[in-house]
């Protein structure tokens, strides 16, 4: 466990620090900026499912693989852990969804579950229906606030247990760069919880905190990611399996989607690719 600060630092830094920065970004910077956060989304995708597929996966089944006899039966284990883990962070983001969508009604039965437009993203939409009422929008900010810490939690956990499987690996980790793209992720949601919070009424200064506050259970799912890892074979692939599983909801059901949907272009597809392989790279080394 002499790696453990070090951890806590990098995740500190991914989760903290990249809520408060969107956070301060969406009470300062114009908003208007569909096709950036798009491909800042498709990159942080393609990276992630990278490290996942290539990294977190394999690491999860390697345990057992020398054992000849029953390795289809842990390879099944470890698969239903992952399940387990996308399956959690679905049913905390259906909570999310719906919690937030009965604020405003959309016009369009079609409407699309997920952002489609940053102002969605952040809620400036929501601005617009309870700008006559700041508590209302604050509350609103503070119920998004609590949620997207929720969500911080499980990315947290992928962290450490990445970070489990070779705690040596300081910087040139999977799980530092697992760390950095989730920290980028964090960008657009600390904009989203500080924007209903400073038109509700809140001081700029106070919304940054309370935005970079929501990133302090990134740090605890670290911990118990990294502490999960280190009680043996078993505790690491079941962390890892769970992580991964995590991860690849927020890829395929968030990141994608969300980037997609903001700019129908083919561009961040291409970005995503080249995050995909830039994701390989950081692997290999």
């Amino acid at each position: 466990m002499e790696y453990i600060g070090w951890v806590i630092l990098v995740t500190a830094v991914s989760g903290i620090i990249g809520t408060g920065l969107g956070g301060l970004i969406g009470v300062l910077v114009n908003k208007n900026s569909n096709k950036g956060v798009s491909l800042l989304l498709s990159f942080a995708g393609g990276i992630m499912l990278a490290i996942v597929v290539f990294d977190l996966f394999q690491e999860s089944i390697i345990p057992f693989i020398k054992d000849k006899q029953n390795n289809w039966y842990y390879v099944v284990v470890v698969l239903g852990c992952a399940f387990v883990g996308y399956i959690l962070v679905y049913l905390i983001n259906n909570l999310i969804d719906k919690r937030l969508s009965k604020e405003v009604p959309h016009t369009s039965s079609g409407h699309p579950d997920l952002h489609d437009d940053l102002n969605e993203m952040i809620h400036l939409d929501h601005i617009e229906v309870h700008k006559k009422n700041h508590n209302s929008l604050f509350v609103a900010g503070l119920i998004t606030a609590i949620v997207i810490a929720l969500h911080n939690l499980p990315e947290g956990i992928a962290i450490g247990a990445s970070y489990a499987t070779n705690p040596s690996a300081i910087i040139v980790s999977s799980g530092f760069a697992l760390a950095v793209v989730i920290g980028l992720h964090n960008v657009p949601e600390g904009m989203a919880v500080a924007v209903p919070l400073v038109v509700g009424g809140t001081k700029k200064w106070k919304a940054v905190l309370i935005t970079a506050s929501t990133g302090i259970p990134t740090v605890i799912g670290a911990v118990i990611g990294f502490a999960i890892g280190n009680i043996g074979p078993i505790g690491l692939s079941i962390s890892l399996a769970l992580a991964s599983g995590a991860m690849l909801y927020v890829v395929f059901g968030e990141l994608l989607p969300e980037s997609y949907l903001m700019w129908k272009s083919k561009l961040p597809a291409l970005v995503t690719f080249v995050g995909l392989l830039i994701g390989f790279l950081i692997v290999l080394i």
